[in-house]
């Protein structure tokens, strides 16, 4: 409390524990404590009349009959704004059911919004069991709980904290209230909830875009569900990224064995590839997991006349046989490494970058990463791919990292996985690039998903967790780089939602159904499963239902508004992939 600066407590009863918080916090902050009832009804209460007095002693101001679910249109309240808004057991009166407690704590919330700063907290205490969170020992089930995270996030706000509520702490607090009467609660295992502000869910939307290709200038749009992820630079000189971290720690390690290069290569992440050959693009991809990009306009700027010249538009080029697609990996750029000038045997060439696969949604995987790309020439009979492979196996094991040993044809490969997710890395060596470079070596490519790493390696839950606009996120890791990560939003509610449609089988993609609910659902579907599949014998079409699970590592996100996005998926599921909704 010592840098809180107003502070306003709401459902007091005796005010004790208001006069005590008002004692003990010093002169700098300054104390509006309120009550629902009459001046005469809290009189009657034992202590009160004192406990009012200290309170008007120290200047802070006592406010009778202000109801805490119409705050915004108190008078002497309305127009000011408070660093700290504190509610302990709060109760509708009587006896009242978990169903009347939910709305008196959504009512609050909505209302204490509006009259809290930006960066201002909202303290809820509750009795043992009531908040519905793993804290509460035991642990009610959910149905039978206030719900006090979902009730938050009726209102935009994320459990930050929550700790056992110490009555010893406030000398003379006497908790009164209970059923309506001058009887305390128990308090006996109770916990305070902290309470604090969320950025919204935001519908993402088509970028324009414009790369260029040698020297061509290709103008695109980029998939809306991939706009969260550009022009975020968690690579970059001034970047705190646990990405970037691992990035280094990585290279650290790897440069106490063998000479590394950090190539500069500025390599594009639009690219040309044939449609009917994705391996072009990275061998273990399929054409449905790239990205193709049909370019909305193209031209190419001749610097001898310093003229810009406009392609023809893509329906008129009957010989064009090319596409366009954002990189899918690293992998693609080996060989314009080997032929950089600075390219030598014996040295480990690093490159990183952004790189985009279309993937089924998942808390392990995200349709963009960032992958770092280590390629070097090294001597036969070393056995480079075992070397390797033995190192990262020191430094990554204790992570939960496992090696995979695969053989295809010449070409042999050893896969990185984890529990979450396989083959996040590959260790493999080229023989159709050694051969054309030297005799007796071996060209060895090293590809790792850095943004898997990183959650393996502090403890990130949620791959989107390290795409969150949230500052918070970012801090954590500028005053504790090494750490564990700590979550800023503590156990978010979740919520379940079924989809059935029929559907063609011989052109449903799956995968565009998953980017279709990526986009819909602002990114808040966490996990998604398909349960339910059913063919018409004699029609051919087949019903496909899918259970979505909705959760938010970083904001709030309510039932009302997962009931939201829910329909608006709803609304463009048949509009865009041209099945029926059932």
């Amino acid at each position: 409390m010592s840098k809180t600066r107003e502070v306003l407590l709401v459902g007091e009863g005796n005010f004790s524990f208001s006069a005590t918080l008002s004692e003990n916090a010093g002169d700098d902050v300054g104390v509006t404590a309120t009550c629902f009832q009459s001046e005469n009804q809290t009189y009657r209460q034992q202590g009160a009349v004192l406990n009012i007095q200290r309170l008007r002693d120290r200047g802070s101001a006592v406010l009778f009959e202000v109801d805490c679910t119409c705050l915004k249109e108190h008078e002497a309240i309305q127009d000011h704004l408070f660093d700290c808004i504190i509610f302990n057991f709060p109760h509708c009166g009587r006896k009242g059911g978990v169903k009347k407690n939910r709305i008196l704590l959504v009512k609050f919330f909505q209302n204490a919004v509006a009259v809290l700063k930006d960066n201002g907290e909202v303290h809820v205490t509750l009795c043992d069991g009531q908040g519905g969170t793993p804290c509460d020992s035991p642990m009610r089930e959910w149905h039978n709980s206030w719900q006090v995270v979902a009730m938050a996030a009726e209102a935009g706000l994320i459990l930050s904290e929550i700790h056992p509520f110490d009555c010893e702490t406030y000398q003379g607090y006497r908790c009164t209230g209970y059923r309506s009467q001058d009887k305390g609660f128990h308090v006996e295992g109770a916990l305070t909830h902290i309470f604090t502000r969320s950025l919204p869910h935001t519908m993402p939307e088509k970028l324009k875009m414009e790369k260029t290709i040698g020297k061509e200038t290709v103008c695109f749009e980029l998939p809306a569900e991939l706009s969260n992820y550009i022009n975020r630079d968690f690579l970059g000189q001034q970047a705190h990224h646990p990405v970037k971290t691992v990035q280094e720690h990585l290279l650290r390690e790897l440069k106490s064995i063998w000479p590394v290069c950090s190539m500069n290569e500025d390599f594009p992440e639009l690219v040309s590839c044939l449609p009917e050959t994705p391996e072009a693009c990275d061998s273990t991809l399929t054409h449905s997991e790239v990205y193709w990009i049909k370019p909305t306009d193209t031209y190419i700027f001749d610097q001898s006349e310093n003229e810009q010249h406009d392609c023809e538009s893509m329906d008129d080029q009957q010989s064009f046989t090319g596409s366009y697609a954002l990189r899918p990996s690293l992998s693609l750029h080996v060989q314009e490494i080997t032929q950089n000038g600075d390219f030598s045997p014996g040295t480990l060439h690093a490159v990183s970058g952004l790189v985009f696969q279309r993937v089924p949604i998942s808390p392990s995987r995200s349709p963009a990463f960032h992958q770092l790309l280590l390629v070097g020439m090294f001597p036969a009979e070393s056995h480079p791919v075992q070397c390797f492979q033995d190192c990262l196996e020191s430094l990554l094991a204790s992570y939960g990292v496992s090696f995979e040993e695969a053989q295809t044809g010449l070409e042999q490969q050893v896969w990185m996985n984890s529990k979450m997710l396989s083959k996040f890395g590959r260790i493999a060596y080229l023989p159709s690039f050694s051969s054309a470079l030297a005799e007796g070596l071996q060209l060895i490519a090293v590809s790792i998903n850095l943004d898997h790493l990183a959650t393996l390696i502090f403890g990130i839950s949620d791959c989107r967790l390290l795409w969150s606009a949230d500052p918070r996120f970012l801090k954590h890791f500028e005053l504790n780089p090494l750490g564990p990560f700590s979550p800023f939003s503590l156990y978010p509610p979740s919520y379940l939602h079924d989809i059935s449609f029929w559907m063609e089988p011989e052109s449903y993609d799956e995968l565009d159904f998953h980017a279709l609910v990526r986009e819909a659902s602002c990114g808040a579907v966490k996990d998604m499963a398909l349960v339910d599949r059913f063919r018409h014998p004699h029609m051919g079409h087949a019903s496909l239902c899918y259970r979505l699970t909705y959760q938010s590592p970083d904001q709030a996100l309510s039932h009302s508004q997962a009931l939201g996005l829910q329909n608006q998926l709803r609304r463009l599921l048949p509009l865009r992939l041209q099945v029926t909704l059932r």
